[in-house]
């Protein structure tokens, strides 16, 4: 539930609602994402988080952040690790954002009164507990409608609100003929784990 006059900020873990809106087989249009939750309330921010391959002369996801930073959204971006993984010796990236999110909601909370998180990771259920003690609510979207879910129960639990990713596809899928330039077909960075 949302209030027309309370303060409102979105925290997009990039990675993670890519992979939900994926596994319900449909495309996010950022653009009716932003119109929606701006007709909620009153918009402070929309922060979209996602890492980004820095050494590559091409990144399918640039066009994408590109659109995203010029169109009302606060970018949070940072470079991929690239490591070995001992147990089967390929080569993985990592690029997980968890930090820089929990820490600009954290820096945010006392200028909101509702926190929307798009996320389904378990590791934010402490987040989510730490800023509802400081009085904001937090209303957490992902699935359970997919195959698994890709929300954490614990996550889901704690939230205050849980929206269901499926039930907001009628207002914020991305329509054929109107999309995002770039907007990345198999970018998935650090994978979507509800862990």
């Amino acid at each position: 539930m949302f209030y027309p006059q309370e303060k409102i900020a979105l925290f997009i873990d990039g990675a993670n609602l890519y992979a939900a809106a994926r596994a319900l087989g449909f495309d996010i249009d950022y653009k009716r994402l932003l119109e929606l939750f701006a007709q909620k309330g009153r918009l402070i921010r929309a922060f979209y988080y996602t890492a980004m391959l820095e050494d590559q002369e091409y990144s399918p996801i640039r066009p994408l952040v590109d659109w995203l930073d010029y169109n009302g959204y606060a970018m949070v971006t940072k470079p991929t690790k690239e490591f070995t993984d001992p147990a089967t010796g390929r080569r993985k990236i990592k690029g997980n954002m968890d930090i820089e999110l929990a820490i600009d909601l954290m820096e945010m909370a006392d200028h909101l009164d509702h926190a929307v998180l798009f996320s389904g990771d378990g590791d934010f259920r402490r987040l989510v507990e730490a800023v509802q003690r400081k009085g904001v609510r937090v209303t957490v979207v992902s699935t359970v409608r997919s195959q698994p879910a890709m929300v954490a129960d614990e996550l889901r639990r704690q939230a205050d609100t849980f929206l269901e990713l499926q039930d907001l596809q009628d207002s914020i899928e991305r329509v054929n003929g109107r999309r995002e330039p770039g907007t990345p077909q198999d970018v998935v960075l650090d994978g979507p784990a509800a862990d």
